[in-house]
């Protein structure tokens, strides 16, 4: 089981938003569950927006007006009869809060008064949902979550994020109309949760690394590519002439076991194997080094994979970070973190 804490700072990487100086207490505050660290984050965030304001657009409007206001709907004006009432209906555009983003929020928020949160997080999320009264409630079944984001909105991005961990962690609800808390982050959403953080860590804390992640192309021999699936890197560093593909790995079992023997996870291996040599023969004439890990969240398993194999000229490394440890400090100095881009 992961420490709340330790989702706290995997988040803090994955939006880079919970790094300003607005959101630093939250780190040395205990959370009983994971929903309760994501409520105190929406809640810090919502107040962080009303500061610069709720986000507003122009959003299409009609109503039955007595004055000509935007383009008069003949058809609709006649159907509901309001000329006999002197009226008309008018469609127009409203310079509106009632935006798709800060309807997700309300939802959320409204949401989260129902879970198995403390009293006083209520309480606040109580006092933060008068600012919304002129937004809409939505069903959050039925949003698109892949939203777009400019510079006019981009304050919105982490808390929009926050609010898909939140409903996608609070799906039931029980005959007493309360909230049951799911498996809050279940191995998908871990998993990608994982992998954001590691790319985002090492963007940010070794800036001498060039980290991404790229995609790999197939070198093949001609130029038929129908049906090949797209080799999608988690994260890929290079320094130099040297490259790191790391494939990271949130399972609740690091290796499968067969007869009473553990082994790798044959797929993982394949996998790191093909993105390694096909990379490698991409950057053929470059003369580039290339390595493969494949970087697990431990579990609390007996075997614990630490091994380094030499496969066709290419180094192969098999890790496993523990991210259940009492000292973020000692996380984020963990040796495998660098130490593998030399030849």
């Amino acid at each position: 089981m992961i420490p709340v804490q330790n989702i706290y700072y995997m988040l803090s990487y994955a939006f880079q938003a919970l790094q300003a100086q607005n959101y630093k207490d939250l780190a040395t505050e205990n959370f009983h569950n994971t929903v309760e660290l994501c409520a105190a984050i929406l809640d810090k965030g919502i107040s962080v927006q009303l500061k610069r304001g709720l986000g507003r657009d122009y959003l299409p409007k009609s109503e039955s007006l007595s004055t000509l206001q935007g383009k008069l709907n003949i058809s609709e004006s006649i159907k509901t009869q309001t000329l006999l009432k002197k009226q008309m209906i008018c469609t127009y555009d409203e310079f509106s809060t009632n935006t798709q983003f800060n309807q997700i929020i309300k939802s959320t928020m409204l949401m989260l008064l129902k879970a198995n949160v403390t009293n006083t997080r209520k309480k606040s999320l109580r006092n933060l949902l008068l600012f919304f009264s002129d937004v809409n409630e939505i069903d959050l079944r039925f949003v698109n979550w892949n939203q777009h984001y400019n510079r006019s909105n981009q304050s919105y991005q982490m808390l929009i994020g926050i609010c898909y961990l939140i409903y996608n962690g609070l799906l039931q609800t029980q005959n007493d109309g309360t909230t049951k808390i799911m498996d809050f982050f279940d191995e998908q959403r871990m998993c990608r949760l994982y992998e954001k953080f590691l790319l985002e860590y090492y963007r940010k804390e070794h800036p001498e690394l060039s980290a991404n992640a790229s995609q790999i192309a197939w070198q093949l021999d001609d130029s038929e590519n129908q049906l090949l699936p797209k080799m999608q890197t988690d994260i890929m560093l290079s320094q130099g002439n040297n490259i790191l593909i790391i494939d990271a790995k949130y399972y609740s079992h690091m290796t499968q076991q067969q007869y009473g023997t553990n082994t790798l996870h044959s797929n993982n291996l394949y996998q790191i194997f093909t993105y390694v040599k096909n990379k490698e023969f991409e950057l053929r004439e470059l003369k580039h080094t290339v390595s493969g890990m494949i970087l697990y969240a431990q579990t609390d398993e007996d075997v614990i994979p630490n091994n380094t194999y030499q496969m066709s000229g290419n180094q192969i490394s098999v890790r496993a970070l523990n991210l259940n440890q009492d000292l973020w400090r000692d996380f984020l100095s963990f040796p495998y973190f660098t130490g593998f881009l030399a030849p």
